[in-house]
């Protein structure tokens, strides 16, 4: 009861703030009018990465995989009865300052909070030659079949970010693993849907900044797996490779059992299974998001009647901050909104 009591105060403050905006769907309109000191897709997105500031103290678990890997899940724990569980982007982790922004929130409502860090991410590289990509939905289901096993929580929310907002949609719409009725909504932001057209708009020139901090994050790491692993990777010429395309071609596809780069978009891309999503969920794409080109951006025909689609003309990607980086932030508004309302 103090917590439905909560809610709806919360609810209230939210709704007074956001007046504008409407619940029905599926394809909405949003009333964020972007950042009140800068509407410009790349300051959106770069300037909360850097310049925002939230200290957040976790608990670690290290949860072992089916196949004896690992998945570092980091806590804020206060015994309450609902829990946020986060996915975070590419290259990301529960340092990410989205997360720990979304941790610092909700955690401040009566929820508790665990942050997914995927395979390598954590700070320590996993154990087997493969690792995380954006198409790992049995990863997911593995990480909330244990949250759930190991822990009595009344209900559960879902959040995924980017590229573990894909693996999210994935996995709430391919109809592969049962998912339990404890999981009430989910919501993404910043999903590059359609994979390949994804990796397209990142090849761009006016993108290049960002390839080059993706790519020399993930040479890094296999440059230091391919110590572990002698022979199994040709890490030649490793820093000649440009783009995802290339890059996906010869380390992911091959070592997560894909023919090739193209085969990877299309099996992993989480639009296909927009139509089949049955909980409640929201998708939230910028318009002006420098990562993604139209085709990440789907038409009523291609989502089922549980999903809702918000483009806001401005956010960057996975920025959406309303005003100061240390402010607040449009998504973790929305996100308690949306969760709240199905409480």
């Amino acid at each position: 009861m103090e917590f439905e009591k909560a809610s709806k105060n919360i609810l209230g403050r939210i709704e007074k703030e956001l007046p504008s905006f409407k619940l029905e769907g599926p394809i909405i309109s949003s009333c964020f009018l972007g950042n009140k000191f800068w509407r410009n897709a790349h300051a959106e997105t770069i300037i909360p990465s850097i310049f925002r500031k939230i200290n957040v103290s976790y608990q670690r678990e290290r949860f072992t995989l089916a196949d004896s890997d690992f998945i570092d899940l980091d806590w804020v724990k206060e015994k309450q009865p609902n829990l946020v569980i986060l996915f975070h982007g590419l290259e990301g982790s529960s340092q990410s300052q989205y997360i720990k922004g979304f941790v610092n929130t909700f955690s401040k409502q009566n929820f508790d909070c665990c942050a997914v860090n995927f395979r390598s991410c954590s700070g320590q590289n996993n154990k087997l030659l493969r690792s995380y990509h954006s198409g790992a939905s049995e990863d997911m289901h593995e990480v909330i079949s244990h949250v759930l096993a190991t822990n009595h929580y009344q209900k559960i929310y879902l959040v995924g970010f980017s590229l573990g907002g894909n693996v999210l949609l994935k996995y709430l719409g391919e109809n592969k693993f049962q998912i339990s009725p404890l999981v009430q909504a989910a919501i993404a932001f910043s999903v590059p849907i359609d994979l390949s057209a994804g990796a397209t708009k990142l090849a761009q020139l006016s993108n290049g900044l960002y390839m080059r901090i993706f790519l020399n994050s993930l040479n890094t790491k296999l440059k230091e797996k391919a110590k572990v692993f002698p022979g199994k990777l040709d890490i030649a010429d490793l820093d000649k490779i440009k783009t995802f395309q290339e890059w996906d071609n010869r380390f992911t596809a091959p070592i997560n059992g894909f023919e090739d780069a193209a085969d990877y978009y299309q099996k992993s891309s989480s639009k296909q299974y927009l139509k089949n999503i049955v909980i409640p969920t929201l998708l939230v794409n910028a318009l002006n998001d420098p990562f993604l080109p139209l085709a990440c951006f789907p038409v009523e025909a291609e989502i089922s009647q549980s999903v809702i689609f918000e483009s806001p003309s401005y956010g960057g990607h996975c920025g959406f901050a309303i005003d100061w980086p240390n402010g607040n932030y449009y998504s973790e508004q929305r996100a308690l909104q949306f969760f709240l309302n199905k409480t």
